[in-house]
């Protein structure tokens, strides 16, 4: 159920999806939010998108949003380092208002994320990460092995997923592309410690990716 005025409203499209979409802002990684924070955090990805009212502005806004939780070489710079996308509680939340503010528009009335969805991102245990790579062939990250370095502390991920079979990477370096996911425990690491994921390929090369986790949210 989604409020929809005065009124409740069934199914809003995209909104469900939107789990795997989002952003966050800078600090420290918040593993417990207050409802309060939780508004803030909607409220912080809603606005921008409120005010963005043209396709180029709306672009505009998804690729900041899409800059601030990556961790690891930076895109526009070197579309080919590796790098990780962080998938926060707040990056998740920050998401929701962003399309809590497309829904709006659609349907010239104000549309809110049900709060069982907000609850549910707020007791989230893990946090997700999305690796981006890039290699000599089309099946180069399958079987690939990541893990958590905090100083001398190794942490394993609870889960990782299948990475996706290789596109052609239309610039300069390795002829392909890929990404997978992770998922790692709140409760095993230090959510504001200096970190390295190091990922192991199947042909012995490795991939580290720096990411201080005190200019995460």
């Amino acid at each position: 159920m989604v409020s929809h005025g005065n009124t409740k409203v069934k199914g809003v499209v995209g909104l469900v999806g939107v789990f795997a979409m989002g952003v966050g802002s800078a600090w420290a990684i918040d593993v417990k939010l207050s409802a309060e924070d939780a508004q803030k955090a909607l409220e912080a990805g809603r606005a921008p998108m409120e005010k963005a009212n043209m396709p180029e502005d709306v672009k505009k806004v998804l690729q900041q949003a899409s800059l601030v939780t990556r961790v690891g070489a930076d895109p526009e710079k070197d579309p080919c380092g590796a790098s990780a996308i962080l998938r926060t509680k707040r990056y998740r939340l920050e998401a929701f208002g962003r399309q809590e503010a497309v829904e709006s528009k659609k349907r010239k009335t104000d549309v809110r994320m049900p709060e069982e969805f907000i609850k549910k991102v707020v007791d989230m245990p893990n946090m997700e990460i999305e690796v981006q790579l890039c290699g000599d062939d089309e099946y180069f990250a399958e079987g690939a092995v990541i893990e958590l370095q905090q100083g001398s502390k190794k942490i394993k991920p609870i889960d990782i997923g299948k990475a996706e079979r290789g596109r052609k990477n239309e610039g300069n370096g390795p002829a392909f592309r890929t990404r997978f996911t992770a998922l790692f425990a709140y409760e095993q690491f230090d959510p504001n410690a200096a970190s390295v994921f190091v990922v192991n390929l199947q042909d012995g090369k490795e991939a580290r990716i720096p990411a201080d986790f005190s200019k995460v949210k």
